[in-house]
């Protein structure tokens, strides 16, 4: 996995040097967008299944409350809910799944790669090998957030409104650990991710008024 991503980063900064910008750090932000464009129909799945969830929130609600006293029963009729209307918790997963790979391969390339003589320096930060302590894990943190925040609507559950506040946090924390380079990744992913899901949710709600409409 490593080899692939130092073959993969070599590559796509061969593009920035072809057309005299060469810069690694405008090579993880294309990496971000080629991963995106590759991950789109499992994140248009995972866009279709959070807002499916959503929708059967109240009557998930009330058969826990209706079977409060019975686990077993209450986890029955809940898998029978998801069945009736075709809802599989699992598919939001997938993307998140796919991306574990992902960091850990981009993680042993970049901290074992960069060095400030071979151009890893992008803006502000040195070595993209290195970890940038304050700006790049902030920005890691509010892009999550807003990432987060955009993929949400209506009636989430209370585990969703948790995770909305601790990922930010726990990101942000954990990108000072990082070589600055995964951080500048994560960062791109996420913007890019708040563009893909606002196009996402235009073209499903666009699809819902046009079968209301018929």
């Amino acid at each position: 996995m490593r080899e692939f991503f130092l073959w993969l980063i070599e590559s796509l900064y061969g593009i920035t040097v072809t057309v005299g910008i060469a810069n690694y750090g405008i090579a993880i932000v294309m990496l971000a967008v080629l991963v995106k464009l590759v991950m789109f129909p499992l994140t248009r799945l995972q866009t279709k299944s959070m807002k499916a969830m959503q929708e059967i929130q109240p009557e998930i609600k009330e058969i826990q409350k209706k079977y409060a006293k019975d686990k077993e029963k209450m986890n029955v009729e809940v898998a029978k809910l998801y069945q009736e209307k075709k809802v599989n918790p699992m598919a939001s997963c997938l993307p998140l799944l796919i991306q574990f790979p992902i960091i850990i391969g981009l993680f042993n390339a970049m901290r074992a790669y960069f060095v400030p003589e071979l151009g890893a320096s992008f803006l502000w930060v040195g070595n993209l090998g290195e970890p940038d302590l304050w700006i790049l894990p902030i920005l890691a943190g509010l892009s999550t957030f807003l990432q987060q925040k955009v993929s949400m609507a209506g009636d989430v559950s209370s585990q969703q409104k948790t995770m909305l506040y601790i990922m930010p946090v726990f990101m942000g924390w954990i990108s000072r650990t990082f070589p600055a380079g995964l951080a500048l990744y994560w960062l791109s992913f996420n913007i890019v991710s708040v563009f893909e899901q606002l196009v996402i949710k235009g073209t499903i709600q666009s699809k819902v008024g046009e079968e209301t409409a018929k």
